[in-house]
């Protein structure tokens, strides 16, 4: 009897030691740098074995598969981005994709011209496609659903940096950057508009205008204002940046003047009053530098010919034309013809 325990125990001991050994890497082994893992629609084991190999080694790859085995994951129906951070062990890197736990996405965009461009910042960053983006918002049913139109839409999107799930889908998507527009046009920015006889829209295409000017960020309130004067007298604008969005040209360096006719409701050298939207995506601190414009009589602006970026003001015509011929002959002098 003696004999069978002692061999029983034996072989206990055997198996606790055996367990051990195979048990161990699975939960104390640890990965030696933090990684996202992103698993997309359709992935299986095999390839997300690839993925979790080229950023943490095989050895680590191999035994989260084998921990994801025994708990019976199915990795299909846990598409999304995970930050696997440094010392997470296979079985608790396991235990993240068991509970779908994603870690959020941190997304930035800025210097964004045109909705087919912002479309394509977004789908490279987020799991949706461009497509399916641009659909919606190019939808004029869809737009109505935020007051917008597809010409005003890009006014809800504000160049800075948001947190979004890797998953989160086209219309959640708008959804949370309407919130952060709302959030945005608070009561004291929405009276300044109103003192100013704009809309939130208005603003943001003024200020649109604004960004397509200036060079230096000193300039943005002055060259606004200069804008709402004309607005105000029922002049054309006359601003060459919507001249080069109606032509879909941003790389103009040089307007000419059969440029000027180009039949586009963009052109404000054609049609009156503001564009029917805004030209770019406008950052939050040149709609502020709108809203707080200060007062001045200038109605005539031109890039000062010493090319510093900065611009000649005036509210006469007679010295407005004097300003730009010396502009014209500085860009005849460098060879300046378009780009």
């Amino acid at each position: 009897m003696k004999k069978i325990i002692l061999s029983i125990v034996a072989i206990i001991a055997i198996a606790i030691i055996a367990v051990g050994i195979y048990a161990y890497p699975l939960a104390f082994s640890k990965c030696d740098k933090s990684s996202m893992v992103y698993i997309y629609p359709e992935m299986n084991n095999l390839v997300l074995a690839d993925s979790l190999k080229t950023r943490f080694g095989d050895e680590f790859s191999q035994n989260t598969i084998t921990v994801l085995d025994l708990l019976d994951v199915d990795i299909t129906k846990r598409v999304g981005a995970y930050k696997i951070a440094e010392g997470t062990s296979p079985y608790k890197a396991a235990r993240l994709l068991q509970r779908g736990a994603q870690t959020s996405i941190r997304f930035s965009f800025n210097h964004v011209r045109t909705v087919e461009q912002f479309a394509e910042r977004v789908s490279q960053r987020l799991l949706m496609s461009k497509e399916d983006l641009l659909s919606l918002l190019t939808d004029a049913e869809f737009c109505k659903k935020y007051d917008k139109k597809p010409e005003t839409i890009v006014s809800i999107f504000q160049p800075d940096t948001y947190d979004f799930f890797w998953t989160v889908t086209p219309q959640d998507f708008v959804d949370k950057m309407f919130r952060y527009y709302n959030n945005f046009w608070n009561d004291e920015r929405l009276a300044k508009a109103k003192t100013l006889g704009f809309t939130p829209d208005e603003v943001v295409t003024i200020g649109s205008i604004v960004e397509e000017e200036i060079a230096k960020r000193d300039e943005a309130g002055k060259v606004a204002r200069l804008y709402i004067n004309r607005v105000r007298k029922g002049m054309l604008l006359q601003a060459d940046p919507t001249v080069k969005f109606a032509l879909g040209d941003f790389k103009l360096r040089r307007i000419w003047g059969y440029m000027l006719k180009t039949d586009s409701p963009y052109n404000t050298y054609v049609y009156k009053g503001l564009p029917p939207g805004p030209i770019r995506f406008v950052e939050k601190r040149t709609i502020d530098a709108v809203l707080d414009a200060p007062s001045h009589p200038y109605i005539y602006m031109c890039a000062k010919e010493d090319f510093s970026g900065y611009h000649n003001f005036t509210a006469s015509w007679e010295e407005h034309k004097n300003n730009a011929r010396r502009y014209q002959r500085e860009l005849n002098h460098r060879g300046i013809k378009k780009y």
